[in-house]
């Protein structure tokens, strides 16, 4: 990876650099068209609110995302003289708008339900903020274990393992598990009533804490020989 490549656009190009890589931004979203159709089929009318979609679609939308992190923070293994913050900056370029994809969803799903509710747009500005800041979380959580993982094809799996054991493992703490983890985030923000508070201390344990601590990691591995 040269210099320029480790710039924030070079970081954005290195997203859609490859076909396999491209395929993944697309499943990324359509993960979150294929929550809210099952929506429109399961719910019934009057439960169709732009809060009811909002959690599953952006659910959804948060389970492929951290791949692309982890793909973009092991590229930098293959140059350990590169900066971090580039990539971690365009990584959360390409959150927001995963963010703003999954509002754009729930918004349209919303139109089209047919909902009988009586306020169906309720808290919609809050919904759509909270959208992105849950991608956010969800995508430094990616990047955070692909520069601590050495391998793609374990640090992948490991931003869905890691979360959800961690919330498993703290049930027993009862409401602990909705401020320390990002399932638990997710569900807090995307509410009527938002915990907002809930979202920060998440953020400050699996991205602020991973990434911090993530470059100190690549550092002290040799670098990966560059593919032939």
């Amino acid at each position: 990876m040269t210099t320029h490549e480790s710039t924030i656009a070079g970081a954005l190009r290195r997203a859609a650099g490859t076909r396999g890589r491209r395929v993944l931004l697309v499943v990324t979203a359509g993960a979150g068209v294929l929550a809210a159709v099952a929506l429109l089929a399961g719910l019934p009318p009057a439960e169709r609110t732009v809060v009811a979609f909002g959690e599953p679609v952006h659910a959804f939308v948060s389970v492929p995302l951290p791949f692309v992190g982890v793909l973009l923070a092991h590229d930098l293994r293959r140059a350990p003289d590169a900066r971090v913050l580039p990539t971690l900056v365009a990584a959360t370029l390409i959150a927001v708008v995963a963010g703003l994809v999954g509002d754009a969803i729930c918004v349209v799903a919303t139109a089209v339900s047919g909902s009988t509710a009586p306020d169906p747009w309720s808290t919609v500005g809050g919904i759509a903020v909270a959208g992105v800041l849950v991608q956010v979380l969800a995508q430094l959580v990616g990047t955070g274990l692909g520069l601590l993982v050495a391998r793609p094809a374990w640090g992948c799996p490991a931003t869905v393992v890691l979360p959800l054991g961690a919330y498993a493992s703290l049930t027993p703490w009862g409401t602990a598990r909705d401020w320390l983890t990002p399932s638990g985030a997710l569900r807090g923000v995307l509410g009527e009533e938002p915990g907002w508070a809930r979202w920060v201390t998440a953020a400050l344990l699996w991205s602020v804490a991973l990434n911090a601590v993530g470059p100190t990691r690549r550092e002290s591995c040799p670098p990966l020989r560059q593919p032939s």
